[in-house]
């Protein structure tokens, strides 16, 4: 009777640690934040169904063509890796997938709005503008031109990606992952002087910040890090999970299997303290 009431005041212990303390210490340090918002609502929604077709004339008349690339429609990029760089910090995204990983309302509001949408306003004002250029219309319904530029850019867009490919296409541009020898193709230097800081590399991430964290923080780095100089990604939820999926493979392979271990080491010491207790009731059983 005796050991129950010792192992009942352990229990009690290591409940409360675990279900009150380690908790409240975790919220501490770690504040709570909204879950990732992939309607983009604080961005509002442009409603207007758009047109195509008109929308690739339209692509073409706002000069997006004069940044980007976009290597399905056989655009190539008008500049280099390098030149790329040297003016803008950072290499422009090829829109090529654009329209398939990226929020369609975060897309219309990044066109219209870059800052805005990026959430780096605290960054870029009218005496350091932002690389890309608010889009202005070329005469017609702004919304109605946007909406056709990103139906545009939906309906060139394949209609699938590996992990792999929509982190290359999302954060490649920015971060290294030298595990699985990915490198961004911005030059460094310029790399650093556009952010302030060179972006780290994404190797194991996701062991030093977790799944979890990631999940709120590439859809608005500011709720996690506010006066980061990171843009908010743009990613829909699908794309997200892709993101995290290739991260996780590549920095926590074993993640499955120490997972299944610690289940084994569980069982095993469950069956061991049972086999102990066994044992020393035949014991003092004898003894007494």
């Amino acid at each position: 009777m005796r050991e129950f009431k010792i192992l009942a005041v352990v229990v009690f212990f290591t409940a409360l640690i675990y279900w009150g303390v380690e908790p409240f210490a975790h919220s501490q340090m770690h504040p709570h934040v909204a879950p990732a918002d992939f309607a983009f609502k604080d961005l509002g929604a442009n409603t207007k169904a758009g047109d195509p077709k008109v929308g690739a004339e339209t692509f073409l008349s706002a000069g997006c063509t004069g940044c980007h690339g976009v290597a399905v429609a056989n655009m190539p990029s008008p500049m280099d890796a390098a030149a790329a760089s040297g003016s803008f910090g950072v290499v422009p995204p090829d829109l090529s997938t654009a329209g398939l990983i990226y929020d369609k309302n975060y897309l219309a509001a990044l066109i219209k709005e870059p800052t805005k949408a990026l959430k780096v306003q605290h960054k870029f004002n009218e005496e350091k503008p932002h690389p890309m250029i608010a889009f202005y219309g070329i005469g017609g319904d702004i919304d109605q031109e946007i909406a056709d530029i990103v139906a545009y850019l939906q309906s060139i867009a394949p209609q699938k990606l590996g992990d792999k490919e929509v982190f290359a296409d999302a954060c490649q541009r920015c971060h290294d992952m030298k595990y699985d020898k990915v490198f961004s193709a911005t030059d460094k230097t310029a790399l650093k002087a556009y952010m302030g800081t060179l972006p780290p590399d994404l190797s194991i991430m996701i062991r030093a910040k977790s799944k979890e964290y990631l999940e709120t923080f590439i859809n608005d780095p500011q709720k996690n890090l506010a006066g980061t100089s990171m843009p908010r990604v743009g990613l829909n939820q699908k794309a997200q999970e892709q993101v995290v999926s290739y991260m996780e493979k590549v920095g926590d392979r074993k993640k499955a299997e120490r997972d299944d271990l610690g289940y084994k080491l569980i069982a095993f010491m469950a069956i061991f303290t049972l086999l102990a207790y066994l044992w020393k009731v035949k014991i003092w059983k004898n003894v007494h």
